[in-house]
């Protein structure tokens, strides 16, 4: 099998907690090694989240950012995507990880705020939050519940209501179809959701 995978999941005050928590959730019954890292510049590490949810992160982005992890996810929620866009470190860690050719992960205001703002793919096709097309180059948006462009590595996804095929979507990038099918089965997904029950890729 060698060695599981591993996931940094940046968390800032005012991340969605639906997306950030369905990842996370997925990730883990998928055998993969989650990190939750805040990116605030105190270092707090108690997030209060857009809608008052509260969730306690591993560790501070400061800390782990050199460290090999095989994806970056950055969850949505306008005050988090506005603070991750805020933080050199953030922003530059999302560079390592694109020139290092490992997975980078944004959904909802995460594609828009923070990897169209700074231009950090300017090839990639990219969806995101509806609402927020404009801040994406037209070139680039594709309107689809999750876009994968393995010319750059990059997966983004377009609010709450598509956080669990987001998830599916990178589970089956690190671990493989069958385990993203063994984690959609249990899951009883609203159709729509590709469930992965279908073989081949």
């Amino acid at each position: 099998m060698g060695t599981p995978k591993s996931v940094l999941v940046c968390l800032a005050h005012g991340s969605e907690e639906t997306e950030a928590v369905t990842v996370i959730d997925l990730l883990v019954r998928a055998g993969i090694q989650v990190t939750t890292a805040s990116v605030e510049s105190d270092g707090e590490t108690l997030m209060i989240c857009s809608r008052g949810v509260r969730l306690q992160c591993d560790t501070t982005l400061v800390s782990v950012a050199d460290q090999p992890f095989d994806a970056l996810v950055l969850p949505g929620g306008d005050r988090g995507a506005e603070t991750f866009s805020d933080s050199l470190l953030l922003i530059e860690t999302v560079r390592q990880f694109h020139v290092t050719g490992r997975i980078v992960a944004a959904i909802c205001a995460a594609p828009g705020k923070v990897l169209a703002a700074h231009n950090l793919f300017p090839v990639g096709n990219m969806t995101g939050f509806p609402g927020l097309q404009s801040l994406i180059p037209s070139q680039q948006w594709m309107e689809r519940r999750v876009v994968w462009d393995p010319r750059v590595n990059l997966l983004t996804s377009q609010g709450p209501g598509t956080s669990i095929d987001f998830a599916l979507k990178l589970i089956d990038l690190l671990a493989g179809h069958d385990t993203a099918r063994a984690v959609a089965e249990p899951l009883v997904l609203a159709p729509g959701i590709y469930n992965y029950q279908e073989t081949g890729s």
